[in-house]
């Protein structure tokens, strides 16, 4: 078979699935002569349409419309009570139908009766007696231009899914027939978790490709379920929808139990267990699932919106990758979090940001040699709020960046006032996020601060945990290579605690390597910790990195790591972080 001759069959079979849906288009006719309408709809299913709702008291027909949401309507202009053309007013100024596609049909053969109907809004026109082939050929092409305009107007173009203008039509539909069935309508959120770094770290072509896989595989766990119901019928993707960057909707009417929902929650977080493969990287990726219901957690649609954005926010909040029903509770949870967001975006204006320094301590001599600088938010004043509350909501608003480089040139401030009161020859440790690593102005910011306040390069350690290196490493390795240009130094942090470790070590060009506090919290009871240390520390100084102990409490802490020849000790055994003044008296206590 000749390359021409897979196109033409491909061409076919997309015109037969488009017929094939044209079919199960929803057609309404409104005549006061049922038997017109009978005959017409006999005409129509023996080309294999089979929905229909016939209406023979106009005066029923706005708001059977409005309810039933037909594809197509056929309409008669001449009738008793209410006329096509006041239909078509209705119909036309309503938003919920005003791009309803209406074929009028008439006796009247008048040019005058012909562009009035045109004029307040018909699809198209056919005289009575209608020729049943011209029909089926009007009512195709009408369904096939509607079919056109609604990818423009109501799909999202790179997924071909369902819109949030689309969505939320289907939602108010969805709504209306659970009200009228005395049935339950749920409601899932999914969005994308660490999509952003994705983006920021891959680029936007990347990030077009997992979204584009993400939609597949949620489609295909849909299409294995036997719990989703149709809300539409003039595509394929009834229950799914993309409404917003990262997030996608499910509707699912009619679902009797909650156990059920939590299968096609699992189901749905399950498709995304395997990696995606874009252009060649890897990337593991989770969804966290919201879940409210209509009519027990809402009343109507925007309260359903909401309830499951919350339950989705909660579900971030546990940890990620989970699925979680809303509660009632989570309403002051979500207020909560807005105040917060609200909060958080002017912190730098407000220059509500501080940092803390926690001493490093040379294991052999216990001289003070360094410092890690911490970030703090003092919000409103009110107190100190610690990092792991507000880092991952500043990374999740894309104000990470900002932030980062805004402690960068604080730290260089901070060394070159320490400098100035006899306090020299400290290395600050400054930790960076994984959007940081896609932030081209980074080697920037460092060079700039460095240069502006007099402090030198191989003062300044550059932290990156190991998962900020999942990814693009090309890129990190591009934008670390500048940072070490400089004359910066670099450090892993929570060494040990993710994947690939032996690998960073050859790829990047490290000066340090940071033990996590997991592994020294037990070391004393832990053979197996005791191992992994002694192996991290002898590994490290055979490639000719220096070694610090994260979380170091006591002294028979302290003592082990020594007599394993660790560099550098942090922990609270010396001192928790502490704020520039205190950390000043620190130094002159140790002086």
């Amino acid at each position: 078979m000749t390359k021409q001759d897979l196109i033409e069959l491909e061409y076919k079979s997309t015109l037969v699935n488009d017929f094939k849906r044209f079919q199960d288009a929803s057609i309404m006719m409104v005549d006061d002569e049922l038997l017109v309408m009978e005959v017409l709809q006999i005409h129509l299913e023996q080309q294999g349409y089979r929905n229909f709702t016939l209406i023979e008291d106009s005066r029923t027909a706005f708001d059977a419309i409005k309810t039933d949401r037909p594809d197509v309507l056929l309409l008669d202009l001449n009738m008793p009570h209410v006329t096509g053309f006041d239909l078509l007013e209705l119909i036309r100024t309503d938003p919920s139908t005003r791009f309803l596609s209406v074929i009028v049909l008439t006796s009247a053969s008048d040019s005058a009766t012909k562009l009035k109907a045109l004029e307040l809004g018909a699809t198209d026109f056919l005289a009575k007696p209608v020729d049943s082939s011209e029909l089926a050929l009007r009512l195709r092409n009408t369904l096939a231009v509607k079919a056109y305009q609604d990818q423009l107007a109501y799909y999202d173009p790179l997924t071909r899914l369902p819109n949030r203008s689309l969505f939320l039509d289907r939602l108010e539909l969805a709504l209306n027939l659970a009200d009228r069935s005395k049935e339950s309508v749920a409601m899932m959120l999914i969005s994308l978790d660490r999509f952003d770094t994705v983006r920021d770290t891959l680029g936007p072509t990347a990030s077009d490709n997992l979204i584009t896989q993400v939609s597949n595989r949620l489609l295909k766990a849909l299409r294995n379920t036997d719990t989703v119901s149709h809300v539409s019928l003039m595509d394929d993707n009834k229950q799914l929808a993309r409404v917003s960057t990262q997030e996608f909707s499910v509707l699912l009417p009619g679902i009797p139990q909650v156990e059920r929902l939590s299968s096609v929650a699992e189901r749905l977080r399950n498709s995304f267990q395997a990696p995606f493969n874009l252009d060649g990287n890897e990337v593991f990726i989770t969804g966290s699932i919201g879940i409210a219901l209509y009519p027990d957690d809402a009343q109507t649609g925007e309260e359903l919106i909401k309830n499951a954005s919350a339950a989705t926010a909660q579900a971030k909040a546990k940890g990620r990758d989970v699925h979680q029903f809303y509660s009632e509770q989570m309403d002051v949870a979500s207020k909560e979090r807005l105040s917060l967001e609200t909060a958080l975006r002017r912190a730098l204006e407000k220059e509500e940001f501080c940092l803390f320094y926690q001493p490093q301590i040379c294991a052999n001599t216990g001289k003070l040699i360094g410092a890690e600088a911490l970030l703090r938010w003092n919000m409103n004043g009110e107190g100190l709020i610690p990092p792991f509350k507000f880092i991952p909501l500043a990374e999740e608003l894309g104000l990470i960046k900002e932030i980062g480089r805004w402690v960068i040139v604080e730290v260089c401030k901070q060394a070159s006032a320490w400098s100035q009161r006899g306090l020299n020859d400290l290395q600050y440790s400054v930790n960076v996020s994984t959007l940081q690593l896609s932030d081209s102005l980074l080697p920037v910011t460092i060079e700039q601060a460095l240069v502006e306040n007099k402090v030198a390069a191989n003062h300044l350690m550059i932290e990156i945990t190991e998962s900020a290196l999942l990814g693009n490493r090309e890129m990190a390795n591009e934008l670390l290579a500048l940072v070490k240009s400089i004359g910066a130094q670099l450090s892993i942090d929570d060494f040990g605690t993710d994947y690939a470790s032996l690998s960073y070590l050859r790829d990047f060009s490290m000066d340090e390597l940071k033990i996590d506090r997991s592994f020294v919290k037990d070391i004393l009871n832990s053979t197996q910790d005791q191992a992994i240390v002694n192996s991290v520390i002898n590994l490290a100084h055979d490639l000719g990195l220096k070694v610090v102990a994260e979380g170091v409490e006591d002294k028979s802490q302290l003592d082990y790591l020594k007599s394993l020849k660790c560099d550098v000790i942090q922990g609270f055994y010396y001192a928790k972080p502490m704020p520039p003044e205190e950390f000043y008296e620190f130094w002159l206590s140790r002086s």
